[in-house]
């Protein structure tokens, strides 16, 4: 294989890896190109976190950024006539599935010399890029919405980042910190490609936690779609390795009042399809117009999936389901589980096919508006 380089997947233009970089020169997104996958016996068992599949990121990592992150429980339960697997991704250091893509990012980052950084989040992402900063030695300021839940902003202060809130939409936290990316590095979960190469991590996971091998399906809630990204690359090396005979269908979840995935898969286009926008207590989805929509779609069409809107009802009606068996979700990690029984119901997932649900985040981050929710 040669090595490794970022893409412009628009252009197939190429960068070298070893220059800090978030974007193309035309300010476009970039991704790493393509790894090889890797087989079981490259997985190093003695290590219990993600960097046991150190061996399928594209470059050498010599001294990770590190606080255990991965390896959450994958938990089997009823769920109507259905016995889908849950995996609890809020059993990561700072509670939610952020953790893979930030420690794999800032540990390539301070690799090649970085050692302070911008980041913009509604939660969790903030929340775990000063975690594993701080865990790294690494200065770390991030810009959030006014209105993102004070737990999640008392979190990142407790790690010893700057914090300064941006009142407007989620989109404007962005714009403000594309504007301070002059002065320091901008690492953003959403524009950086090692974010995904960390989150691929979770394909590897499920993959060997289901005794090597794929599920049929894979339901993710989806705003940005670092996570789904994740699995459709991570599954894409597996096959191509030799270590999967076929895909598992990805479908995405979003809530009904921000679903700008949806919309554009339903009307069968890669491009934004106008739909109204409203509040949703899925905050952790409500993006509107995600980065990487074009490779989201391409990715839940090669896997034969799709995409799922809900509503507010449906939402918390999985989310007060899961409480009473035992799983304390956050409202965005919901959307997944109520995504089950729709997609049931439409026969998009069958009784006898093994499907995973990601419950991205612990419900401590909203615990006062999940207790009014689940009451």
């Amino acid at each position: 294989m040669p090595a490794a380089s970022y893409i412009d997947p628009r252009t197939g233009q190429l960068y070298p890896l070893d220059q800090p970089r978030w974007c193309s020169d035309e300010r476009t997104p970039l991704l790493v190109t393509p790894g090889a996958g890797i087989s079981r016996e490259d997985i190093d068992s003695g290590t219990r976190s993600l960097w046991r599949y150190r061996a399928a990121l594209p470059v050498e990592i010599g001294k990770p950024v590190t606080l255990g992150e991965g390896c959450t429980p994958l938990v089997q339960q009823d769920w109507g006539d259905l016995r889908p697997f849950f995996k609890l991704e809020w059993f990561n250091p700072t509670g939610s599935f952020k953790d893979r893509g930030s420690a794999v990012m800032l540990s390539f980052l301070r690799q090649i010399g970085v050692d302070a950084i911008l980041e913009d989040s509604s939660g969790n992402g903030g929340s775990s890029m000063a975690g594993l900063g701080a865990a790294g030695g690494m200065r770390v300021k991030i810009l959030a919405p006014a209105s993102t839940s004070p737990a999640k902003i008392a979190q990142v202060r407790a790690y010893g980042a700057a914090v300064q809130l941006v009142e407007g939409p989620r989109e404007e936290s962005e714009a403000e910190a594309i504007r301070q990316s002059s002065q320091t590095f901008y690492a953003s979960h959403n524009w950086q490609p090692f974010f995904l190469e960390g989150t691929k991590s979770l394909a590897y996971e499920i993959w060997e936690d289901l005794g090597f091998r794929a599920p049929d399906n894979v339901i993710v809630p989806v705003g940005a779609g670092s996570s789904l990204l994740g699995c459709a690359f991570g599954f894409r090396e597996l096959l191509k390795a030799g270590q999967i005979t076929k895909l598992p269908r990805l479908f995405a979840a979003q809530p009904l009042n921000c679903s700008p995935i949806d919309a554009s898969f339903k009307a069968g286009v890669d491009t934004p399809v106008a739909r109204e926008v409203n509040k949703t207590i899925a905050e952790g989805t409500a993006i509107k117009n995600p980065l990487r929509l074009r490779e989201i779609i391409a990715a839940l069409r090669e896997s034969g999936g799709g995409t799922i809107a809900l509503t507010e009802d449906e939402i918390v009606a999985a989310l007060r389901r899961l409480a009473r068996q035992g799983l304390f979700a956050e409202p965005t990690s919901a959307s997944a589980a109520a995504a089950l029984e729709k997609l049931s119901a439409a026969g998009s997932i069958r009784t006898n096919e093994t499907t995973v649900a990601v419950l991205t985040g612990t419900g401590l981050k909203a615990a006062t508006t999940v207790a009014d929710l689940v009451q």
